[in-house]
């Protein structure tokens, strides 16, 4: 029988998750932005984008994860980081469809998968 967590150990969990829950909001509300809207700032801006967000969002899971389950494998938190960044990447994909001069990317999942797996690994890199 899993022992109760204390008060301390649950408000670093909720913390942990409402971080996770933060950034996808933060990936959606940018989604939903028109693609006019957005000003280009440098070459290949949008992969930088993708890379950054999608491993900050791999930290945070990742982080999430490890503090909702202490004793997970490396291996396994970074399979469940990267498969929580491609998943939530077809989602955003699937969402910018619907958003007026935006496209659905298989290459914007793919940059979200190395995002997440980058994400994954640096989290776990010995401090």
């Amino acid at each position: 029988m899993a022992a109760n967590p204390s008060n301390k150990e649950a408000a670093l969990i909720i913390k942990s998750w409402l971080a996770v829950a933060a950034c996808m909001g933060f990936i959606f509300f940018v989604s939903s932005r028109p693609q006019r809207d957005i000003p280009p700032l440098f070459p290949f801006q949008d992969v930088v984008y993708h890379t950054l967000v999608y491993l900050i969002l791999a930290l945070y899971f990742s982080r999430a994860l490890k503090n909702t389950n202490p004793n997970i494998p490396a291996l396994n938190l970074i399979i469940f980081t990267i498969i929580f960044g491609v998943v939530y990447g077809i989602t955003d994909e699937f969402h910018q469809s619907f958003v007026p001069g935006r496209s659905v990317s298989g290459f914007d999942v793919f940059i979200d998968a190395i995002g997440s797996t980058a994400g994954g690994i640096i989290y776990l890199w010995p401090k």
